[in-house]
């Protein structure tokens, strides 16, 4: 790096440098500092080299050393204990020259990150894992004089929207936004905790973007690769393996932004919504879905077996997948012929007005839950592209009944709080519970008809830290083995106490596919095989679940889950739990849930 110097006389005969370099550097990097610029006839004994004040030799800095007769200053590597103020002086008996540095060492977590004028850019910053998100980081950009501006500050927020934001608020995803960047955008920005703890540090570069080329889909037409193996053993555990995979990851994302509300979601209706659109992707976004769902990309098979997957759950849960798109576009033939073919879905052209498309996706919506969901959307943009839409209905009995009496009890919440609440009560309930090491969880499993299970995780307290470990324990193998686990427990005679329950939840999709790393469907993913014509923009995605346990079984739509588990030889879920609601004949999730408060 080249620094220049300004030469001032003063009436003492003294030269000095202006003002210092100022040199940002990472923990870890090599850093050398020259004395000056310019070679001189001084020797070593002419030179000193001082740290905040005090001569380095007379300091204990490790991983620092004066080399060359001290015309370099090394340090190797670069530690927090290295940033300050460095100054090289070079005397004789009429003149002396100095040469300031100033370093500052980055945080840990360093990014650079170049991008297009006028695009959209996230930049990164989390908290840690384990912490609780009670409020928002704070984010700066440097401006220069060792002074920067607070960018993310709500009270000074005057336009509804901003073009600065954070992406996901009150999450332990803390990335900002830069909506329509400009070569102003330029600079080093932070993020810091409240406390001020540095999380992230960038560097932004804002370029004049290339000239494109017209958009094509030359090379991207052809239709999706038959399955050439229909009668494989394999296909069908490989789908299983996925769905599990996805779903937790799914219920992951979900209660980072919801960490102590109710939830509800069916990963099989999301997965399902997702593949169907996996038709039409091509290119990065083909492999982009294929990520999110956690399926193989040389797994041609994934909608042969999707359909099959969907036909053997028939007798206990409806899926239903259908695509609404703009009547100014005609969809590519294939991709609507493989659409009926697959997923039973011939894609539909949206009406005129917005009244016309929000009644007509409300009223799909409602047939297809059996009218516990009738209203999906509020209103459908006139700008809308396509809508993605996915619903499934799941209604089964106990094959164990509850007392018909009406019992309360109390229920105790994450604050403590205890609600009256109406009961399930059965005195000496068949059923199969245990205590899952794996998880840290009680777990009963309650049959239903169907051929379906519904799984209750039970923490060990109604503290919000025991309920955090088992979720953090529920990864996709520990899902599995908690499943085998119960397969070979007998049942037996439980008192058992459970709360009646409904739940109406709409987890934001928008954010959930933004988590899956599909961010591009809405800045104009490849979807050549949808349509070839111009980039399609993915305006909305909806996803709403509906779970209702009561004295005769579990009836869901759009998703569903329940759950209860405690200590044997009673089980009684009255304070926070976890739900899943599992196909054991085709041997997947179809909904997941947490109930904190019903």
């Amino acid at each position: 790096m080249r620094h220049q110097a300004i030469f001032c006389l003063l009436l003492q005969l003294i030269f000095e440098l202006s003002s210092c370099a100022h040199l940002r550097v990472a923990p870890g990097s090599t850093l050398e500092l020259p004395c000056l610029a310019f070679k001189t006839d001084f020797t070593a004994e002419n030179i000193n080299w001082q740290f905040n004040g005090e001569d380095i030799s007379a300091q204990s800095l490790s991983s620092v050393a004066v080399k060359m007769d001290g015309w370099y200053l090394s340090i190797s590597p670069v530690t927090a204990a290295h940033e300050g103020t460095y100054v090289c002086s070079v005397k004789d008996d009429n003149m002396e020259l100095t040469r300031t540095y100033s370093i500052t060492v980055v945080a840990s977590i360093g990014y650079a990150i170049k991008v297009n004028q006028g695009s959209d850019v996230y930049l990164p910053c989390n908290f840690p894992p384990s912490s609780q998100v009670e409020i928002d980081a704070l984010w700066f950009k440097e401006t220069g004089g060792g002074k920067r501006t607070l960018l993310n500050q709500k009270e000074t927020a005057t336009d509804d929207s901003p073009r600065v934001e954070l992406r996901y608020p009150l999450d332990h995803d803390q990335s900002l936004i830069i909506k329509e960047t400009v070569m102003e955008d330029t600079g080093i920005y932070h993020c810091e905790s409240t406390e001020g703890q540095k999380l992230s540090s960038v560097y932004l570069s804002v370029v004049v973007p290339p000239t494109l080329a017209p958009y094509s889909c030359s090379g991207f037409l052809t239709p999706w690769e038959p399955c050439q193996d229909e009668n494989s053993r394999i296909g069908g555990p490989i789908l299983q393996e996925s769905m599990a995979e996805f779903s937790m990851k799914l219920y992951s994302y979900v209660r980072e932004s919801h960490p102590t509300t109710n939830l509800l979601f069916s990963p099989i209706s999301i997965s399902a919504a997702l593949t169907h659109l996996l038709l039409g992707a091509r290119g990065d976004t083909r492999k982009a879905i294929q990520t999110a769902v956690c399926v193989p990309y040389d797994f041609h098979c994934v909608h042969f077996q999707m359909k099959k997957l969907r036909e053997k759950l028939s007798s206990s849960l409806q899926i239903a997948s259908q695509i609404y798109y703009n009547p100014q576009i005609s969809l590519n033939e294939s991709f609507t012929n493989q659409s009926m073919q697959f997923y039973e879905a011939k894609p539909v052209r949206l009406l005129e007005t917005s009244e016309e498309n929000t009644q007509m996706i409300n009223d799909w919506v409602a047939n297809k839950t059996k009218y516990k969901i009738r209203n999906l959307v509020d209103s459908v943009s006139p700008n809308v592209q396509i809508i993605l839409l996915n619903a499934v209905s799941f209604s089964g009995q106990w094959k164990v009944k509850f007392e018909q009496k009406h019992k309360k009890g109390l229920f105790t919440k994450l604050d403590g709080d205890l609600v009256r609440v109406p009961l399930l009560y059965h005195q000496k309930y068949m059923a199969t519970m245990t205590f899952v090491v794996g998880l840290k969880a009680q777990v009963a499993r309650f049959s239903l008809t169907g051929d379906s299970s519904l799984y209750i995780l039970l923490p060990r307290s109604s503290k919000a830290s025991d309920l955090q470990e088992v979720e953090v324990r529920m990864t996709d193998t520990a899902v599995r083995q908690m499943i085998e686990q119960m397969k070979t427990t007998l049942p037996q005679h439980i008192e058992v106490t459970l709360p009646k329950i409904k739940l109406d939840v709409q987890p934001d999709m928008n954010i959930l596919l933004k988590k899956l790393g599909l961010s591009s469907l809405f800045e104009g993913g490849n979807l050549c095989g949808l349509y070839s014509e111009d980039k399609l923009v993915l305006d909305d995605a909806k996803h709403r679940a509906f779970l209702e346990l009561n004295e005769q079984g579990v009836e869901a739509a759009a998703a569903t889950s329940m759950s209860f588990s405690r200590s044997f030889p009673s089980f009684s879920a009255l304070r926070p739990f976890i739900m899943l609601l599992w196909s054991d004949q085709a041997n997947v999730p179809l909904f997941i849930g947490r109930v904190t408060d019903p």
